[in-house]
């Protein structure tokens, strides 16, 4: 079987909450950043950036931003829910937030560009797993976050988080999931 379909048949996210945070091999990251870039992009509009966290700046923005700004939104939270939101991107040896920048164009819609920024994050999902590390994709309340956004080069106004991508080390190998019934989603049109 071909190595590229086998891998993708086989392929699993390991999530953020069981990753280790170790060394990304920066050969490594800048092929996964290279094929992360390597997207469908009607016009070549190149709508949507990519902004790595690594190194210092994972726990300058979780002390800065991420521990704030929950604390804002939950008043209530206790110690270990604020610690744990401090803490979120230390899981992670780099985390690579992927942002859709809209571009104005009379031909290609927006939902075209949208798209396209999906397939960076996918992209960067694959190369980083495909290479070994542990990787997942994640939109979680911070990508939803104003702050966020100015923090990672965008605009709230127009600008979105399509996602982080974490990318660490793996203790274990992530285990399978229930998977959709291929009859249940593909249909087929002959006629």
């Amino acid at each position: 079987m071909n190595d590229v379909i086998n891998f993708l048949k086989t392929r699993r996210s390991t999530t953020a909450k069981t990753m280790i945070s170790g060394h990304i091999n920066k050969s490594d990251l800048n092929e996964i950043l290279a094929c992360g870039i390597r997207v469908p992009d009607h016009g070549a509009l190149n709508p949507w950036s990519i902004t790595v966290i690594k190194d210092n700046a994972r726990s300058r923005i979780g002390r800065d931003i991420l521990a704030p700004e929950y604390i804002l939104n939950n008043p209530e939270a206790t110690e270990e829910e604020i610690d744990f939101e401090k803490n979120r991107f230390l899981r992670a040896s780099a985390v690579i937030a992927v942002l859709f920048k809209p571009v104005s164009h009379p031909k290609i819609p927006l939902w075209e560009m949208e798209l396209s920024t999906g397939a960076v994050c996918l992209n960067i999902l694959l190369s980083a797993q495909s290479l070994g590390y542990a990787a997942q994709w994640l939109t979680e309340w911070y990508s939803y976050n104003d702050r966020m956004i100015n923090e990672v080069g965008g605009k709230p106004q127009t600008d979105k988080l399509a996602g982080f991508i974490y990318v660490g080390d793996k203790e274990k190998e992530p285990v399978e999931r229930r998977r959709p019934k291929k009859e249940n989603v593909i249909n087929f049109l002959t006629e």
